[in-house]
């Protein structure tokens, strides 16, 4: 039998050399998935005040040529910008009416900026949007039509269908995947919407107080679907008023209000800097 040579084990001083540049080497950038430059969203409300966005009163105005109907502008987004980056959850905090959901809506491209842009790497998901489900159809017919909205393949939606309706737990207290929506709660409603959002891998993945809806128990198997996703490369938004749930799911929050970016950081500092505001 021919005897194998032992491998020199003993590394040359150019070897530890090399190790040596290798660890000290800077590691690899993140991957951007959003970049919101200098963004601007202004909502025209036409017809304000003195009854002018009545029906009499518009058409007075078509016959009579009776003045012009007034116009108010709601700036609602103020020159936000940010980068967000793969594997990243984002939480978005604020008083109500401070531009959260509007921003969410920027980014999924159902907004056009008024000024500034978005810049997204992937299919931004707005969680109710993307699986745009029907009152009148049952829940069941709902989880195929969503899955298939996302892109999904009937097989996909076949196999992921009973993980589906266990997650959502719509079916705890009763048959009522097989009963139309409209005939469920607000709260079993946005339970599946997002059971049926967070069944796909998202490029990035965009939720509006889903997480408000349910008893702790779907909170907490929805948080931990938030941390699978970004372990699978995602980027997550949450919008939520409640601290507790971004400090469980998010490493990062933004502060909006009043339609600027007052803050943006590690998570504990942000909410800290708010709950004292």
């Amino acid at each position: 039998m021919t005897e194998k040579p032992i491998p020199d084990t003993h590394g040359t001083a150019e070897d530890a050399g090399g190790l040596a540049a290798a660890a000290s080497a800077p590691p690899v950038p993140a991957t951007p998935t959003v970049i919101v430059d200098d963004l601007h969203i202004v909502y025209r409300i036409h017809g304000v005040g003195s009854g002018k966005g009545s029906a009499p009163a518009a058409f007075a105005r078509l016959v009579l040529r009776r003045g012009a109907p007034s116009v108010q502008l709601v700036h609602a987004v103020r020159g936000v910008s940010f980068t967000a980056y793969r594997g990243e959850a984002i939480g978005i905090i604020g008083s109500n009416g401070s531009g959260k959901s509007t921003l969410l809506k920027a980014i999924a491209g159902l907004l056009p900026p008024d000024g500034g842009r978005v810049y997204t790497d992937g299919q931004p998901s707005l969680l109710g949007v993307n699986a745009a489900l029907m009152n009148d159809l049952t829940g069941g017919v709902n989880v195929i039509l969503g899955g298939l909205a996302m892109g999904m393949s009937r097989e996909e939606i076949h196999a992921r269908y009973k993980g589906i309706v266990e997650f959502s737990g719509i079916n705890d207290h009763g048959d009522f995947i097989t009963l139309p929506m409209r005939t469920y709660s607000s709260g079993m409603s946005a339970r599946l919407r997002f059971s049926i959002a967070a069944a796909k891998n998202h490029d990035v993945l965009m939720i509006d107080e889903a997480l408000a809806t349910g008893d702790r128990a779907f909170q907490k198997r929805s948080e931990e679907r938030i941390r699978e996703l970004r372990k699978e490369a995602g980027t997550v938004f949450l919008v939520s008023h409640n601290n507790k749930t971004i400090r469980d799911t998010c490493d990062r929050v933004l502060w909006i209000e009043k339609g600027e970016l007052l803050r943006d950081g590690p998570t504990d500092e942000v909410i800290a800097a708010y709950e004292e505001h």
